[in-house]
């Protein structure tokens, strides 16, 4: 996957928030959801696929 920088950068936010709100739910400390690991991975790399198609930048990458 060819991504510029702002939307690598993005990307690699929601994996950090996603792992943290994991984390905080494996810790017993808050339990808000009952989604696997996977699903949550699913969602963010389509969410990532999706954002990066309407992205000028990443655009203009593929096309080099």
């Amino acid at each position: 996957m060819h991504s510029c920088e702002k939307c690598m950068k993005i990307g690699g936010a929601l994996l950090l928030i996603a792992g943290v709100l994991f984390l905080l739910q494996d810790l017993k400390v808050w339990s808000f959801w009952n989604l696997s690991w996977f699903t949550v991975l699913f969602l963010i790399i389509g969410t990532g696929h999706l954002a990066s198609s309407g992205c000028k930048d990443c655009q203009a990458m593929k096309k080099k």
